[in-house]
């Protein structure tokens, strides 16, 4: 009589887990999405997934020059922009070099579109430093020196 008892409520854990099991299944089978469906849904996932995945980039050339429109040669640029720290992390800092050519130009390869610093000393002449919003893909940029204040 004791072997009945316990063997009722084992019994009906089981029955109660065999139709939970075959609700899922048949839930399963009649929501499950056609083939053509999860190729669609993959398609616009990767696609999101990439745009998202990479900022926009631009191309910039700098000319460094007098306001008598003559080039500066020699001068250095320095470059500054954001780019993504991670999930947990904020956004980094990060700085490209150069030095201007006879033309007095740079050109500086691709980097994220948004806030740039642009800064260029100059022996000479007064150091310069602006922030710019860069949203297009190539930007030419002109940047007139002026001389230093005249110290007594």
């Amino acid at each position: 009589m004791l072997l009945g008892r316990s063997l009722c409520p084992l019994c009906w854990g089981v029955f109660l887990a065999a139709g939970l099991l075959s609700a899922r299944l048949s839930f399963a089978q009649t929501n499950s999405p056609t083939p053509s469906d999860t190729q669609d849904q993959q398609g616009t996932t990767e696609k999101k997934d990439s745009k998202s995945a990479e900022p926009a980039m631009t191309k910039l050339k700098i000319r460094v020059e007098t306001e008598a429109d003559k080039p500066i040669a020699n001068a250095s640029v320095y470059v500054r922009f954001y780019t993504a720290g991670g999930a947990w992390h904020h956004d980094k800092l990060a700085e490209l070099n150069f030095k201007t050519n006879q033309d007095g130009s740079v050109k500086v390869p691709e980097i994220p579109q948004g806030k740039i610093l642009i800064q260029v000393i100059a022996p000479g002449w007064h150091t310069y430093g602006k922030w710019y919003d860069i949203e297009k893909e190539e930007e030419s940029i002109e940047i007139k020196l002026v001389p230093p204040p005249h110290w007594y």
